[in-house]
């Protein structure tokens, strides 16, 4: 057996092996040093590092990933199956009245008074949130929805059935984008005193609009325009604590900071926040340390540690990732779940933005968002007892 193979088998039983989001935490053999072995079976240690070979680590890791079953002859390794907990009963019971949950507390956040006004009574702007989002949460187009707001109607969630081109209106008007962000905010309130770990990241959506292009001329290809969604998401519920959208261009690194002070603005202590790469800045370190947290950003190769300004948690940061980068990555790869609340969003309300016109867009974006945070709320009331109750 190789020697590598032979001190990973000595490690697999005698060390412990942590399994984290995105790898394995395994104790070095001979000192108190731990290294992170990711899902490639790349390792932190030195070993791999200069020479780029499958270290004992990853043999390590390897071992822990099977049942091994020593007899007198041979060595026999059958595949384990990698298990990961769920609280199945509070799932099924949360998927079986999910509607029934979902439309009792979309209906206790868009309770608002009627706005006053001259001439033709309109719509009362909470009762179109909620057939803006229950439209979206159906994921019928607004005609084949109109069942499902006849419905509401009979359950006198709301006055009257109100008409599909009155819903369509409706997804345009600018007055709506500032109270479903306002909506998402309140929905987040009942996990306050549970999320104190946060993870900001961006990702796009398709539109039906197409990009301007000359297949015939210059032989290209036409391609989809894309809302860009800018997020703060709790890393243990992948609730949304704060949401910017911007075109497909907006650049990442200028939103960090409005989105950590209004999900902090909320009421949210920060212990931990984390992002990649592209949020990577002295201004953002320091704005974690400012709200009594620490911010697990990595460091691009052409980083140094020089602080600027008063703060110095630039420098300890630097240092830390340098020298100690397997404690680092143990708290970074929460960040990992920030890419699972954009794929709840994804998997349960799709990628794709049906309405034309910018305002709907990012109406219909936040409806989005707005339904995903309600059904998380509801898993967590079956999960963690939480009561949730908004008006």
């Amino acid at each position: 057996m190789d020697l590598r193979k032979q001190k990973g088998l000595q490690i697999f039983k005698t060390k412990t092996i942590q399994s984290g989001i995105d790898g394995w935490v395994v104790p070095s053999q001979t000192s108190n040093k731990k290294y992170f072995v990711r899902k490639d079976y790349s390792c932190s240690c030195p070993d791999h590092k200069t020479r780029g070979c499958t270290c004992k680590h990853a043999f390590a890791v390897q071992y822990f990933l099977q049942k091994i079953t020593f007899t007198d002859k041979e060595v026999i390794i059958e595949t384990k199956r990698l298990t990961y907990p769920q609280a199945w009963k509070a799932y099924n019971k949360s998927q079986q009245v999910e509607k029934e949950y979902f439309l009792k507390l979309l209906k206790d956040l868009t309770t608002t008074e009627q706005e006053k006004n001259f001439g033709r009574p309109k719509a009362n702007l909470g009762e179109m949130a909620f057939c803006c989002t229950l439209k979206v949460y159906s994921q019928f187009s607004t005609r084949r929805a109109n069942t499902d707001i006849k419905e509401a109607f009979e359950k006198k969630l709301i006055s009257k059935p109100h008409h599909y081109n009155t819903i369509i209106k409706y997804f345009d008007e600018p007055k709506l984008t500032p109270l479903l962000k306002e909506l998402i905010d309140v929905s987040a309130e009942p996990l306050k005193s549970i999320e104190t770990k946060f993870a900001v990241d961006s990702s796009g959506f398709r539109t039906t609009k197409f990009n301007e292009y000359c297949k015939e001329k210059h032989d290209t290809k036409k391609k989809h325009e894309w809302v860009k969604a800018h997020i703060c998401t709790g890393t243990k519920t992948n609730i949304i604590t704060g949401i910017e959208i911007t075109g497909e261009h907006g650049a990442d690194c200028p939103q960090f900071a409005p989105l950590i002070n209004h999900t902090a603005s909320n009421g949210f202590e920060i212990k931990e926040a984390s992002g990649d790469l592209a949020y990577s800045s002295r201004d953002n370190i320091g704005l974690i340390d400012s709200l009594g947290g620490i911010a697990y950003i990595p460091f691009k190769k052409t980083a140094r540690g020089i602080p600027r300004g008063k703060t110095h948690m630039w420098r300890k940061m630097f240092h830390y990732f340098k020298f100690n980068q397997e404690e680092f990555l143990e708290h970074y790869h929460v960040r990992s779940n920030v890419e699972s609340t954009f794929n709840m969003v994804k998997a349960k309300f799709s990628d794709l933005i049906r309405s034309k016109k910018p305002t709907a867009q990012t109406n219909e974006l936040l409806c989005k968002i707005l339904c995903h945070n309600i059904v998380v709320v509801i898993h967590e009331i079956h999960e963690l007892g939480i009561t949730a109750k908004f008006n």
